[in-house]
């Protein structure tokens, strides 16, 4: 038996089996046989662990765990039986005698690299299979009372981080310095030490400092504002840039708890802010609060984009809204969970109607090339009647001596 040291719960066999009964149900009305499952952050959605392994999961059968590294703390780790193989082809021999291969089969194509994929298809002698990715992130979209809470214990390594930003900030200090001093903060408050992000080349660190020209560099990353960084072969993050007085510092910092995600910014200024960054900084507050109270089970997602850009248009700002010409993005939010773009998208043609559970954040944020960057980024967890933060530090402009 292992020692129970980490940090993060175990997830509880009915949330297993329910996730399990969940993606059977999608499979039935796919008219998919059977599937594997492979890619880390999956397994972990239904088995509890994220070892080397495959999950098999059948239309009319219990679940295959097939484990090939570490066994011992795939056994402690979920509520599954598992079978220990030493190579794919064990797993496929097994899986031949149990008479698996049959109807069609499915598997997270989005993620599973074509050789690897071709290898399997090979090993099993068997052809039509088909993505389930798109069952898969469907499941996930509602969060369950158990995620919930896994989310808020992440928001609560976020207020931490916010908590001690002040410390550090200050004139002169560089991005990567300021960066170096609150992940420390994060990892001491129980961090997990990365993000997951769905897809091929996307990579997400936990935590973003910019201020001035370096907030204002776009990258190949679908995101607002992704820093200078520090190095051509990592074009994101915190950089040597070192901060201006009346200019806005931005902490985006990724929190990480047994998994879950959460994403959240605050803006800080070293002295009184730059007028020129004031007007959309309010205008930034004035949509989240808004959206907060606005938004509710049963609301659109393309509801909640039109009203936060109804706000950015008649404060004439939609120029330097969630980027700046061709580098803006297209969206103002985005659903969290195992991974930090997970559905749903906020956006103006992305129709999807918010059901009690989804979790998501919005980030209204705006980038003035050469100048600075300036926006709030604010995680909600959806309810009947409104949209329930799960951090509690405030979103006020924090203005340091």
């Amino acid at each position: 038996m292992l020692p129970k040291l980490a940090g993060g719960e175990y997830t509880p066999k009915e949330e297993i089996a329910s996730r399990i009964a969940g993606l059977k149900n999608l499979m039935s009305k796919s008219g998919i046989d059977f599937c594997l499952i492979v890619q880390h952050v999956d397994l972990f959605y239904f088995t509890g662990s994220a070892q080397k392994a495959t999950l098999v999961i059948t239309a009319d059968g219990e679940p295959l765990y097939f484990v090939l590294r570490n066994v011992e703390r795939a056994r402690a780790e979920t509520p599954l039986s598992v079978t220990e193989v030493r190579s794919d082809r064990d797993m496929v021999r097994m899986l031949r005698k149990k008479g698996v291969f049959k109807g069609r089969g499915g598997m997270e194509l989005d993620v599973v690299p074509v050789a690897v994929f071709q290898r399997l298809k090979e090993l099993m002698a068997f052809e039509d299979f088909t993505d389930i990715s798109g069952l898969i992130k469907e499941l996930r979209i509602v969060k369950s009372p158990f995620e919930i809470e896994q989310a808020r214990r992440s928001g609560a390594i976020c207020d931490a981080v916010f908590a001690f930003a002040p410390k550090v900030i200050r004139e002169g200090a560089k991005e990567i310095d300021i960066d170096a001093a609150l992940v420390a903060v994060g990892r001491q408050n129980g961090h997990q030490g990365l993000l997951r992000m769905r897809g091929l080349n996307q990579e997400m660190m936990n935590l973003y400092v910019t201020s001035g020209y370096a907030g204002t560099v776009p990258s190949a990353g679908d995101v607002p504002i992704a820093g200078l960084g520090v190095s051509p072969a990592v074009p994101q993050g915190s950089s040597l840039k070192a901060v201006e007085r009346g200019v806005p510092v931005l902490v985006d910092y990724g929190g990480g708890y047994n998994g879950y995600i959460t994403d959240e910014t605050r803006p800080y200024a070293v002295g009184r802010l730059d007028d020129m960054f004031r007007k959309p900084y309010e205008v930034a507050r004035e949509i989240l609060e808004d959206l907060e109270v606005f938004g509710k089970e049963g609301m659109d997602c393309t509801a909640l984009f039109e009203r936060a850009y109804g706000r950015v248009k008649r404060a004439g700002l939609e120029a330097h809204f969630m980027g700046y010409g061709p580098d803006r993005v297209s969206f103002i939010g985005h659903g969290l969970g195992l991974e930090i773009n997970e559905l749903p998208v906020i956006t103006a043609r992305h129709r999807r109607v918010l059901m009690e559970g989804m979790f998501f954040a919005v980030e209204p944020k705006f980038v003035f090339p050469g100048k600075g960057s300036i926006g709030i980024e604010v995680d909600f967890v959806t309810r009947k009647d409104r949209l329930e933060r799960v951090t509690k530090t405030p979103i006020d402009l924090v203005e340091l001596g």
